[in-house]
């Protein structure tokens, strides 16, 4: 009896207007575009404007977000190869945002509470992905993945 509970709770439609539904995924939109259009303003492949990663810096090595504002610049400008050749996992990780921030929003619009519950299985395949490419990319034979 509990369990049926439960499960009718999740299913039933969240309280609340269409556009206090969508504020919080539409902030998160407007925080996102704002981010972008700044890095896709200021270039970061022009030495001054950005810090240097303080990783490199001290010890000579990528770490995973190595090449991220030069990637997000190429994507702003529409550049995929330049991306991909920038940091591929942070165009993996805007894929992977664009498609759970479409699903929070049309969960929204249908009233439905948006849940996001990775299992360990997903927590540990990406950190394991994150692992791997930052190995990788240190090694001498990942100059394809360099910055």
């Amino acid at each position: 009896m509990r369990r049926v509970n439960a499960e009718a709770r999740r299913a039933a439609p969240l309280p609340g207007s269409v556009p206090r539904r969508l504020a919080v995924p539409g902030g998160i939109l407007v925080a996102v575009a704002a981010a972008f259009a700044y890095v896709g303003t200021v270039d970061p492949n022009e030495p001054g404007h950005y810090p240097v990663c303080p990783l490199f810096r001290y010890t000579g090595l990528y770490c995973p977000g190595c090449g991220g504002l030069r990637s997000a610049y190429a994507v702003v400008h529409g550049d995929l190869g330049a991306a991909l050749g920038a940091n591929a996992v942070v165009v993996l990780g805007c894929l992977v945002f664009a498609a759970v921030w479409t699903v929070w929003v049309v969960r929204a619009l249908r009233g439905r509470p948006a849940r996001l519950d990775p299992g360990p299985v997903t927590l540990w395949a990406a950190g394991v992905l994150l692992l791997v490419f930052t190995l990788v990319r240190n090694l001498p034979f990942g100059g394809l993945l360099h910055p």
